[in-house]
């Protein structure tokens, strides 16, 4: 197996590759674009928290226990960028781990928070690793410290060096969950110069929808690769967790009742929280026990928002700051803002109406499917392009409510409030979605393995 590595290594020096032009020149603007963007690149990392720990990673360079851990194994490299994807490939690496018991499996993200995640959620003998910035030479270290059988993209951005080195290699490359936004389908087509060849370069594209399928080709990817299998997201609502939080609990340590009505507003943006607590206040004239929790998307910007909801003196209070000891009296506060991550799943649990964000006063949409899997009423704002295809097919089945503007959003919000019979029809309408589309873990592994078994790979038949 060595000198099978060892000759895989050799093939992959090509001094003058198709497209060296090319390749010459993202090389030159990448640099020169990677030096102006540093210190927004740093600034972002440093207020995230916890950056120093492995930074090295980020250049290629891994520690020498990590390499131990590698050495003379079959390598199955999985990229997921961020939290999102982290609790998407859950499920997959499961799968691939009973399909694929003599490989060792390496997950990697681009953010501290999704690493935090990989920490919290996966056992240690799954090796996590940050994902190298795209120069070449940082990437050529990765690759020759990895040396993975197969590369799995999870929903991931294409970085041109990386996919470049696989492909000298002759590393199969494969994309799952794969969709192109409207906003990004425009930008791979004008660059197609650059982006055709990359495309072409996956072994297996796995995708959520007929409508990405038809995509993917067009910007190059092989009709023979593609494959529509679903969407992951569905699967990974299921997902069976280590832990769980009493978030009732919680809750009652805040002077929160078990009979509060809860509006739950998941995955914010700038701007749609404070709009949200003056909604929670009007209506609290007609359900004075409302309570809103807010999950606001990226938790370091909780500070800024903290002073926000001073200056309207919203009374709230936030999630890091609940202790053991902890005990406030009833009334106290009527906001709980949730500066923590990978908790909100569990905060869904008690929420009699949920609010998907990034869908009011931003573009894009989060991911309703965790809310709905647990059978909850689901309100979005107008702008889910993001998850177009999965809100199209709750709303063709009356499992969701789209609104319009901030007035519409805050009229159904009463509605729902005060019809419990509609909110259990909107969250069975919900749940009955999720589960019709299970599969798509499967459908994503069946589509990967057989180009593993020609590698060599022993695949564990399912009975």
């Amino acid at each position: 197996m060595t000198v099978l590595k060892q000759s895989r290594v050799t093939a992959g020096r090509n001094p003058r590759p198709k497209g060296f032009k090319v390749r010459t020149l993202y090389n030159i603007l990448f640099q020169v674009f990677f030096w102006l963007a540093s210190p927004y690149y740093f600034w972002r990392l440093h207020r995230r928290g916890n950056w120093r720990h492995n930074f090295a990673q980020r250049f290629g360079t891994y520690e020498p226990a990590l390499k131990q851990a590698l050495t003379n194994r079959h390598i199955i490299w999985i990229h997921a960028v961020s939290v999102g994807e982290v609790n998407l490939c859950l499920q997959l690496i499961q799968g691939l781990e009973e399909r694929l018991p003599n490989a060792k499996l390496v997950v990697s993200c681009t953010t501290t928070t999704g690493m935090a995640e990989l920490r919290r959620r996966l056992p240690q003998r799954i090796s996590k690793i940050y994902y190298p910035v795209d120069r070449k030479k940082n990437v050529s270290r990765a690759m020759a410290t990895i040396n993975p059988e197969a590369i799995i993209l999870v929903e991931a951005e294409i970085w041109p060096n990386f996919i470049w080195r696989a492909q000298a290699l002759r590393i199969p490359l494969f994309l799952v969950n794969a969709r192109l936004s409207n906003r990004s389908f425009p930008r791979y087509k004008r660059f197609g110069f650059l982006f055709r060849q990359l495309f072409a370069a996956f072994t297996g594209v796995g995708c959520q929808s007929e409508e990405a399928a038809r995509r993917l080709r067009e910007v190059g990817c092989r009709p023979e690769a593609v494959q529509v299998v679903g969407n992951l997201k569905f699967d990974a609502a299921k997902f069976a967790e280590t832990h769980s939080l009493n978030v009732r609990g919680l809750l009652r340590q805040i002077g929160v009742s078990d009979d509060a009505l809860i509006v739950v507003a998941g995955s914010t943006h700038d701007g749609e929280e404070v709009r949200l607590t003056d909604m929670a206040q009007r209506l609290r004239q007609k359900f004075p026990n409302l309570f809103l929790i807010v999950v606001p998307r990226h938790f370091e910007r909780c500070r800024d928002l903290a002073q926000k909801l001073k200056a309207r003196n919203v009374k709230f209070f936030l999630r890091s700051e609940i202790s053991s000891s902890t005990q406030l009296s009833p009334g106290a506060v009527n906001c709980l803002v949730v500066n923590t991550t990978g908790e909100l799943r569990f905060f869904y649990e008690p929420a009699a109406v949920v609010f998907v964000g990034k869908s009011l006063t931003a573009v894009g949409g989060q991911n309703p499917i965790e809310p709905a899997a647990q059978g909850k009423a689901i309100v979005v704002g107008p702008n889910m392009q993001n998850f177009s295809d999965i809100t199209r097919a709750f709303i063709s089945r009356r499992a969701m409510v789209q609104v319009k503007n901030a007035a519409e959003l805050e009229r159904t919000f009463g509605e729902l409030l005060a019809s419990p019979p509609q909110r259990e029809a909107l969250g069975r309408a919900a749940r009955e979605v999720v589960a019709e589309n299970h599969g798509a873990v499967e459908r994503t592994i069946a589509m990967i393995l057989p180009h593993l078994e020609t590698r060599g790979l022993w695949i564990h038949k399912k009975k």
